[in-house]
């Protein structure tokens, strides 16, 4: 079982900067792939993000693609998210995530969650 607690999330204005981390404990760190799922308001959740731990491959959805980058730390088993030139609509519950098998944009993959947390993009 994999236990993920995150942090980091606020307020940030349009074209600001924020970091998440996520850091992992459990069983298979070694083979777990991480990553980040978001919920806006009134749509579904999906994942923008993640990384595998097997190899450090990355993903990332077109909507987040050359603003948001995603590292890990294997040291402390802390996966990074860095968010730069947020936008309004990114404005969503953030989650951390994990799974053996799946990297992508499908929330229901993932096997485990984080508590989720709130970043909000707004003058």
């Amino acid at each position: 079982q994999v236990q993920l607690v995150e942090s980091g999330g606020g307020l940030v204005q349009p074209g600001g900067s924020l970091t998440l981390s996520c850091r992992a404990s459990g069983f298979g760190l070694d083979y777990l792939v991480i990553g980040w799922v978001r919920q806006a308001p009134g749509e579904e959740r999906g994942g923008i993000s993640c990384v595998n731990s097997q190899d450090d491959s990355t993903w990332y959805h077109d909507s987040v693609k050359g603003r948001f980058t995603v590292s890990r730390d294997s040291a402390t088993n802390t996966v990074f998210l860095q968010m730069n030139n947020l936008k309004p609509e990114d404005t969503a519950l953030y989650y951390c995530s994990s799974s053996y098998i799946y990297c992508g944009s499908l929330h229901r993959m993932y096997d485990a969650y984080a508590q989720g947390i709130q970043v909000t993009v707004s003058s």
